[in-house]
């Protein structure tokens, strides 16, 4: 077995605050602070108190004090790294969070690499790779809905799901394979049939989980709407009623904002990002046609449009500019925003929703200025993203390295499926399914390499 040396590191975010947490993991770990550590009742040592307690103390450097902690102990293998860990809880202060590490060092331990608690967490087989991922996202997580993702990631319901999947395959594989052991005898312990069934069953469940990546992704860093329309219609105004805030500036100069403005803001749990965009119009000014070539860019990469018209102009102006933007949409949702309605009257509000066009999803009657209707046009946002349906139940796709995995184990099954049809023999259709199981059991960590592990765990904070 390769030893690992005692390692240690703060776990809580970095500055100043009420109290910090340094944690301590290894086999060394009870030792070390044990030589640091003087117990409020005369005689305590941690490597005799029971684990998963609480102790209150001293930390001493030679004679001299360096804070009154408390001391969380943990013993090896009910730890979150399996192994023996303690966990220092100090005064926030960031001279004596630095003393304490610089003390732990001297007495044999070193500085942990980024990732490297929840790295040993997967190594001793407290979490799979999938769950330990999960951990980054959940501290990441800024949304109920991205919190929910993580969260039942975290608890192993991906990982559930693919343990049951390659459980199945590898039941039918191991079949084909002893098939070819019988070759000459022209036996079959694999049923096609049942076999096609099963592959029939796990197409679909890949395909399902594959599909899920898009809302996945979207929740986790925010659903994209792109804020688009001519020159003047109150785009910034908007964007800045979104936000709450001055984000963008408003002025009835034609062509103020020239670039792309992002922001993000949670309604009802989900991450929107906002993009307000250029205005669309015919110009000569050089910095301003690139600022309307972006403002396309950014439609191609949005989830939602909201095309915001001036409410003022005749239907048929508003029909004409929801026409030029139809082409770009690739089947994105859209919805119409008829600004500054509180010019108008009740007889012209009334002509506005009566306003049918394939691409746009919903109409909402808004002014700005004025803040009327804003809570509608967020219901709408919602309604259209169509996430009300996701509870903690639901296995989502979030992370792209799953998301590839997931597209190649696909392209495996939908081989073997090809080859059940065409009669092709149990030695190629094993290879098929083998391939499969191999991409899933990347996900989980059942099949990875140093490589792998190294740049996933590199991208965690360190003290996790």
């Amino acid at each position: 077995m390769n030893y690992l040396p005692t390692i240690c590191a703060i776990s809580t975010a970095s500055g100043q605050g009420a109290i910090a947490v340094i944690r301590v993991s290894g086999d060394e770990a009870i030792a070390i602070c044990d030589a640091i550590f003087v117990a409020a009742k005369a005689g305590k040592k941690l490597k005799d108190v029971p684990a998963n307690t609480i102790h209150y103390g001293s930390i001493y450097d030679g004679a001299t004090v360096l804070d009154d902690v408390l001391l969380s102990v943990f013993k090896a293998p009910h730890s979150f790294t399996g192994e023996h860990a303690v966990e220092i809880a100090c005064h926030g202060s960031q001279y004596i969070q630095q003393q304490l590490l610089q003390l732990l060092v001297r007495k044999g331990a070193v500085l942990a690499q980024p990732g490297e608690f929840s790295k040993r967490a997967f190594s001793n087989g407290k979490m799979d790779l999938s769950q330990a991922e999960a951990i980054a996202d959940l501290i990441a997580s800024s949304s109920a809905a991205s919190h929910r993702i993580a969260m039942q990631q975290m608890r192993g319901g991906f990982s559930h799901e693919l343990v049951l999947l390659r459980q199945d395959l590898l039941t039918f594989v191991s079949l084909l394979e002893l098939e070819l052991d019988f070759g000459e005898e022209d036996v079959e312990f694999a049923n096609r049939e049942e076999l096609k069934a099963l592959i029939q069953k796990i197409s679909d469940k890949l395909s399902h989980l594959a599909n899920s990546f898009s809302l996945g992704n979207a929740i986790k860093n925010g659903i994209p709407v792109a804020i688009v329309g001519e020159t003047n219609v109150g785009k910034s105004t908007l964007l800045n009623l979104l936000l709450n805030e001055e984000k963008a500036i408003v002025s009835d100069i034609h062509g103020t904002t020239r670039d792309s403005i992002e922001d993000t803001v949670v309604i009802n749990g989900i991450t929107f990002r906002f993009i307000d965009t250029a205005g669309l119009r015919h110009t000569t000014d050089v910095i301003e046609n690139l600022g309307i070539e972006r403002t396309y860019q950014k439609i191609s990469q949005a989830e939602i449009v909201l095309l915001v018209v001036d409410a003022v102009q005749d239907i048929r102006a508003i029909e004409q500019q929801i026409s030029k933007i139809e082409p770009y949409l690739f089947e994105k949702k859209m919805i119409l925003v008829c600004n500054k309605t509180d010019l108008l009257s009740a007889s012209a509000l009334a002509a506005l929703t009566e306003i049918k066009f394939p691409a746009v999803q919903k109409v909402v009657l808004l002014s700005a200025k004025h803040g009327t209707n804003a809570p509608q046009l967020q219901d709408m946002l919602m309604d259209v993203a169509n996430l009300a349906a996701i509870n903690e139940q639901d296995v989502i796709v979030s992370n792209v390295r799953h998301y590839e995995a997931l597209v190649k184990a696909l392209a495996a099954v939908n081989r073997v499926a090809e080859g059940l049809d065409n009669s092709i023999p149990a030695d190629f259709l094993s290879q098929d399914i083998r391939e499969c199981m191999h991409y899933l059991g990347e996900i989980t960590g059942a099949i990875g390499t140093e490589e792998i592990l190294g740049s996933i765990f590199s991208r965690f904070c360190i003290g996790k």
